[in-house]
């Protein structure tokens, strides 16, 4: 088969992500054999690629935002037949012995791994996911539409309820990519006021389209306090901007995998009067199955871009370079 492979981490500018040939992947006895209809385009890929995580598995295949279609099951593998429509999300494995696991926190479990980091994902046209971790999906939704639900979507949900927001609470986004349209649409739809900060200009007109109270640069003040607040934007030096917008007692969350170094706080004007700050790890799968269930019932939808599988490499690049609002969804034209 034909598969990306991060051959050099490297800036993707300068091509250490390349279309390779591998071998068509065996699924083990407890795993699925899944041919690749779609696989979304997340900031974490990049983070693969360009080695500001470290190398995991050498030559890794990138992508666990994938809609595919079972085609071949291990001999002990439950609960799917060939030819169920699938989703293969970031998180594949976790020990579910530990501490962590036995009280719910799988996301936290040390011997966890991940689709795209640990284990060749979805920019191919086959993948492998254990099928205990393999998500049952809404028939709503078309393939294109699904694959930015499974990454973004989830850690955005699992962002927004480590945010603690109140009901009806003022909610602030910093950055609007593919997780934070998702996230906004979700709060909105539970009653919150939502304030985004970014970058783009193209992301502020999204975030106006879909309801937002306001929309304006990232290092601007939003036009009220906040109850809470998001960080998804990968950059450090938002930290102390977001805590100097929360109101007392306030939230910041922080979704990112990958985060440029902070710079000092000021304990008076960006901690005092009992501010949070709180980061994100990964997700269970309870969250993906409750998201998904949201996600049906309140009709969030991305704002998709698609690209075919056979350039990856230029979704990354004009990712990198926030040439497009919402997210990024590759579709596989190899076959």
């Amino acid at each position: 088969m034909r598969a990306w492979s991060v051959v050099r981490p490297e800036p993707v500018e300068k091509g250490g992500l390349r279309l390779v040939e591998k071998p068509v992947p065996v699924p083990a006895d407890d795993e699925l054999l899944v041919h690749v209809r779609a696989c979304g385009v997340c900031r974490t890929d990049l983070h693969v690629a360009e080695g500001d995580l470290p190398v995991h598995r050498a030559g890794v295949t990138p992508g666990h935002e994938v809609v595919g279609v079972v085609a071949g099951l291990g001999a002990r593998a439950e609960g799917f037949a060939v030819g169920d429509r699938v989703g293969v999300a970031w998180l594949r494995h976790t020990d579910g012995t530990c501490g962590y696991c036995s009280r719910g926190a799988e996301n936290l479990c040390p011997a966890s791994r991940y689709t795209g980091w640990d284990a060749d994902g979805g920019y191919a046209q086959y993948t492998t996911v254990p099928a205990d971790f393999a998500h049952r999906l809404p028939p709503s939704l078309d393939d294109v539409a699904l694959a930015p639900l499974l990454c973004a979507g989830i850690i955005g949900y699992r962002a927004l309820r480590r945010a603690a927001l109140p009901p009806g609470g003022r909610l602030g986004l910093y950055g609007f990519g593919g997780s934070a349209h998702l996230c906004a649409q979700l709060a909105l739809a539970e009653g919150a006021t939502v304030h985004v900060l970014t970058r783009g200009a193209a992301a502020r007109r999204l975030a106006l389209a879909l309801g937002a109270a306001s929309a304006q640069d990232a290092y601007a003040m939003p036009p009220e306090p906040l109850d809470s607040a998001i960080l998804f934007a990968p950059a450090g030096d938002l930290v102390p901007v977001a805590l100097r917008a929360l109101d007392r007692g306030g939230t910041l969350s922080i979704a990112g995998i990958h985060l440029s170094d902070t710079p000092p706080l000021h304990y008076e004007s960006e901690l005092f009067y009992e501010k949070q700050v709180r980061s994100v790890t990964s997700n269970t799968r309870a969250d993906a199955r409750e998201f998904l269930a949201l996600a049906a019932r309140h009709e969030v939808r991305a704002t998709t871009h698609t690209y075919p599988l056979s350039r990856a490499d230029a979704a990354l690049r004009d990712l990198k370079a926030g040439r497009f609002d919402g997210a990024a969804v590759l579709v596989n034209d190899l076959s």
